[in-house]
């Protein structure tokens, strides 16, 4: 005789003894005495609160409002935005440049270009770096007007087109050759063949940190005051 003890739910069990192939449930008593079989609830623990579980007794549970507190987003930074315009008194006249870089942070590079106001600004996340008058196109050699990436640059270049005019500092804003760049002065009554021409000063530095893709933006009349989205 084997016995097997098997927990069901751990508040209930069952005693199976298994003799010979056959099953029998229940207490022999060969010997004829009046002796009790103990009690199996005796002869086995019980879990109170698993019991108390099974007759569908639920046992009393507290809480308690949790509430976490949120950290407030970081504000997000904006480099197209206009973070500063530079203090220029008056406005520029022809062969002025203006430049200041310092303290600004990394961050795109962007220029803008008014065809009415003859003024380029340089931008550099969100910071205006950079400013002067430019010599632009005619009516006859327009200047273009829209968004455009710069293509390539070339530090020493000539115009094939144009009797090999100088256009140093060169930074292609079309496949037909119009350019930002410097190679003359810029002064009153003169006129390009579509490019902007602005001063060698000027043209150097935005040469030294521009790079293909840098956005150009030609506009006629438009300005940009402080928290405009330049692009």
């Amino acid at each position: 005789m084997k016995p097997m003890l098997t927990w069901i739910g751990g508040a209930t069990a069952a005693l199976v003894l298994v003799f010979s192939g056959a099953s029998l449930a229940g207490a022999m008593m060969d010997d004829g005495s009046d002796a009790k079989a103990e009690a199996i609830e005796d002869a086995i623990p019980v879990d109170a609160a698993a019991v108390d579980a099974a007759d569908g007794t639920q046992p009393e549970m507290v809480s308690e409002e949790v509430v976490q507190p949120i950290p407030a987003a970081a504000p997000k930074e904006e480099p197209f935005v206009v973070k500063r315009i530079l203090d220029i008194p008056g406005p520029i006249k022809y062969g002025e440049w203006y430049w200041d870089d310092e303290g600004v942070p990394d961050g795109p590079l962007v220029m803008t270009v008014d065809l009415d106001a003859r003024v380029i600004s340089v931008f550099k996340g969100g910071y205006e770096i950079g400013a002067a008058a430019a010599m632009l196109g005619t009516k006859e050699y327009p200047t273009p007007i829209g968004t455009f990436p710069i293509l390539r640059k070339q530090r020493h270049n000539v115009s094939e087109k144009y009797d090999n005019a100088p256009m140093p500092w060169s930074m292609f804003l079309t496949r037909d050759g119009v350019a930002i760049h410097g190679g003359r002065p810029v002064e009153n009554g003169y006129a390009s063949h579509g490019c902007i021409a602005i001063p060698d000063e000027l043209a150097s530095r935005i040469f030294a940190i521009a790079k293909p893709g840098d956005k150009v933006i030609i506009t006629r009349g438009k300005t940009l005051e402080m928290g405009q989205k330049i692009i």
